[in-house]
């Protein structure tokens, strides 16, 4: 009968087209019954994603998009923090004597419906090698060799130990050989092979993630639809049984931060996806459609010193600045509230790894007290004043230019901030601290200057006195202790930005990035942030928080964690209201 109403067969006459169509949708909705709406969460970016090649993608929009696509072995844990198997099985597999590593994938496939396997894993690191890809391949020199046994079997075999295998390197994205074979081979024959890499355009990335690209409309939006082969979907890891439970992402692109938040207020947005400046509360909290979440990140602000040269290549001036620092005033007036004072170079999120046996300079003191104690530190030192900050009554005044223990003027200096279109609040803080250093006679001016040119004048023209800078999402594992102050890395462009030489030091953060053992690695990191606490190459500052938005309404089940709930767990685990 069906197939008459179809042909017109056993009726007279043909039946129109259109009525055709009607009696077959109406058949398909009578045996169906009505379609399930879909679900999208729509998502608010500042930017434009730069580029979807993994291996070029350094910008926080593309890395952001790619995170849905390309996963790791390992992925950490939201309430813990300590890594879980993700693509990988169960916990890597030591053999002590062959210093090898043995890893089991799970069962998963490509979001192009194909096997993922031990050989993919392979060709990921083997690719980071041998075309030296930067932001990868300092997690993998070690590595000097694979085995693929079987299909879901990978042995790693390390030249040394070293700690960040287990921290960065298992964390590494895994891509498909079948689409990045011909890229490397084509890639591998040119002049430049990295440049060539690096500049692959790619349109349609093939990832493992809860999420796979449908559209991208430049300037405007993209879409991420669910990945239907996705390996974690219905099952349960790290105690959350696992989606995606929406039908996709839809990312769109607003350029401004006013126009982001007005679009979440409007619901033309369910998230924006950036941290909400302290101007913007007041409404936003206000509005009952919206709900915040504030997070600690795993951030430092700090403000780094220039220990190569006069003034700052005293210790004693450097404590007596770091006593005159009041983070309180900093928390409160320039963050309003919304952060945490730091005192050691470990932000106290990084709980496992976070020292809290390090001196509080100055912490608890009121001005008077901040600026006699600074006073003492420097007096003792052997400097000079012709008018002291304090006179004998114990009144604190206003002094004359501080002299060195020598009997000349301590030299003028600047500290460099970004401007304050760029940051406020750092800006605010280099103005600040100008003041409180003026009061001890110390000729000190801040100097706001545009980013680009702060991080060549600190990084590689290396010619500055202070300056105020952050780390905004520090990795967990706290091996960049070892990068930021390694004397080795006191070179142009190098990440010893201070000029911080302690043999000491060098030593035991060799040691640290070396040592396997988890807790005894943690003992080595404490002393290691002790050292700089005692040494202040960089006093830090301040951690933010981080505040986000998201309409009230729609979904449910974010997962807040370390770094906000702008996460993978988060987006296999929102439901729709």
């Amino acid at each position: 009968m069906f197939k008459a109403l179809l042909t017109g067969n056993g009726m007279r006459g043909r039946r129109p087209p259109m009525l055709c169509a009607l009696l077959v949708t109406g058949w398909i909705l009578f045996a169906a019954g009505p379609a399930p709406a879909a679900h999208y969460l729509k998502i608010g970016l500042l930017e434009e994603p730069k580029t979807l090649n993994i291996w070029l993608a350094g910008d926080t929009w593309s890395r952001k998009v790619l995170s849905q696509i390309y996963q790791p072995l390992y992925l950490r844990d939201p309430e813990t923090l300590r890594f879980v198997p993700w693509l990988a099985a169960e916990a890597p597999i030591l053999d002590q004597k062959e210093l090898c590593y043995t890893v089991k994938l799970r069962p998963a496939k490509w979001s192009d419906g194909t096997a993922l396997t031990s050989r993919d894993v392979a060709f990921t690191a083997r690719l980071i090698q041998e075309f030296k890809i930067p932001r990868y391949i300092s997690k993998w020199r070690f590595v000097k060799r694979m085995e693929t046994p079987d299909s879901r079997t990978v042995k790693f075999y390390l030249s040394k130990p070293k700690a960040i295998f287990l921290t960065r390197t298992l964390a590494t994205p895994i891509v498909q050989e079948s689409q990045w074979r011909s890229v490397a081979d084509d890639a591998a024959k040119a002049e430049k092979p990295l440049k060539r890499l690096l500049k692959y355009e790619v349109k349609q990335p093939v990832g493992s993630g809860p999420f796979v690209l449908k559209e991208w409309r430049q300037g405007a939006y993209l879409f991420l639809r669910k990945n239907p082969h996705f390996f974690a979907q219905g099952k349960s890891i790290a105690g959350m049984k696992l989606g995606p439970f929406i039908d996709g992402l839809i990312f769109k692109i607003f350029g401004t931060s006013d126009a982001a938040v007005l679009a979440l207020k409007k619901g033309s947005v369910d998230m924006f996806w950036w941290g909400i400046q302290p101007g913007y509360l007041e409404d936003l909290r206000s509005n009952t459609d919206i709900r915040l979440f504030s997070s600690e990140k795993s951030a430092l602000y700090y403000m780094g010193l220039n220990l190569r040269r006069p003034p700052f290549n005293d210790l004693h001036l450097r404590r007596a600045v770091a006593t005159l620092i009041d983070k309180n005033f900093i928390i409160s007036r320039i963050l309003q509230g919304y952060g945490a004072k730091m005192h050691s170079m470990v932000p106290p999120g990084n709980r496992f790894y976070y020292c809290d046996e390090v001196r509080r300079y100055g912490d608890g003191l009121d001005r008077t007290a901040r600026v006699r104690r600074a006073y003492e530190i420097l007096k003792q030192a052997g400097y000079r004043w012709e008018t002291p900050p304090v006179d004998e009554a114990g009144r604190v005044v206003e002094p004359s230019w501080l002299l060195a223990p020598d009997g000349r003027p301590v030299p003028k200096f600047s500290i460099l901030t970004p401007p304050a279109d760029y940051d406020p609040n750092r800006a605010m803080c280099g103005m600040i601290i100008q003041e409180w250093l003026r009061a001890l006679g110390m000729p000190a001016s801040a100097k706001p200057m545009a980013f680009g040119s702060l991080i060549q004048q600190v990084k590689v023209r290396r010619d500055f006195d202070a300056f105020i800078l952050a780390y905004g999402n520090l990795s967990l594992d706290p091996d960049y202790l070892r990068s930021f102050f390694h004397s080795r890395n006191d070179r142009v462009r190098g990440r010893n930005t201070s000029g911080y030489h302690n043999p000491e030091f060098d030593r035991v953060a060799d040691a640290a990035s070396s040592q396997m053992d988890r807790d005894k690695r943690r003992a080595l990191v404490c002393d290691l942030q002790k050292m700089l606490n005692r040494d202040l190459p960089w006093i830090p500052l301040y951690n933010p928080n981080l505040i986000e938005a998201v309409r009230r309404g729609k979904v449910k089940g974010w997962v807040q964690m370390l770094g906000g709930i702008g996460n993978l767990w988060s987006f296999c685990r929102l439901k729709p209201l």
